[in-house]
């Protein structure tokens, strides 16, 4: 899928909308951010160190979360968190790394903590056949106590991206898969042209995931994640 331009988010704490690598910088001064976490804090719970992650698609950069983990996770609670937002369709194989597609393979059962720094990239693999790619950098950590009961917050996501036809110029709702088999090559159709040209196709709605199109990826499960 073609965006037509760079993709804008919410802020969870204050609503604020901005890019991606925009939000960066404003997780790390938000004031609504700084007061929730200071409540939160004085809730009794064990404090523990929290990772700030900036999870985007190796290839589609338009796709993008930003995402607290707690330190006393486990990577196989991140890849269940990706599989559900944005991966699963068919339970296929996954894998983190370092260093890349070809990098050093880390366990599923590594705990965060025992890993994750500051500035520290991996790379998530989803499906070996039709592969989704995702890499996840490390942020900044703090020591607190989790937003949730759950391991993964929640502080950003990217909006559903405009996607322009090639017929038309409108923006893209549908996916004729049986344009794709065909011609090799996906079909981008607006509500008009699909309900007009192509009822009596194999449609899929495009969906705010990276993984739309592929394989049998028919959208995220229902949160929480």
């Amino acid at each position: 899928m073609t965006q037509t331009k760079q993709t804008r988010g919410a802020c969870a704490f204050c609503g604020r909308k901005m890019t991606g690598n925009g939000m960066v910088k404003h997780l790390s001064a938000c004031p609504k951010r700084k007061d929730t976490l200071s409540e939160n804090d004085q809730k009794t719970g064990k404090k523990q160190k929290i990772y700030h992650l900036k999870v985007q698609d190796a290839w589609l950069n338009d796709f993008w979360l930003h995402l607290e983990i707690c330190g006393s996770a486990i990577l196989k609670d991140l890849d269940s968190y990706l599989r559900s937002i944005w991966l699963e369709c068919c339970g296929h194989l996954s894998q983190f790394s370092v260093g890349g597609w070809k990098g050093e393979e880390i366990a599923m059962d590594t705990n965060v903590q025992s890993i994750f720094r500051p500035g520290l990239i991996l790379t998530h693999i989803y499906d070996f056949g039709e592969s989704s790619e995702t890499q996840i950098k490390v942020v900044s950590e703090r020591e607190g106590t989790p937003m949730t009961e759950h391991p993964i917050y929640l502080m950003a996501r990217n909006e559903l991206p405009e996607v322009a036809t090639c017929t038309c110029g409108k923006s893209g709702a549908w996916l004729c898969l049986d344009c794709a088999e065909q011609d090799d090559e996906v079909a981008l159709l607006c509500d008009k042209h699909a309900k007009d040209e192509h009822q009596d196709h194999a449609l899929m709605p495009i969906l705010n995931s990276p993984r739309t199109g592929r394989c049998g990826y028919s959208g995220p499960a229902e949160p929480p994640y």
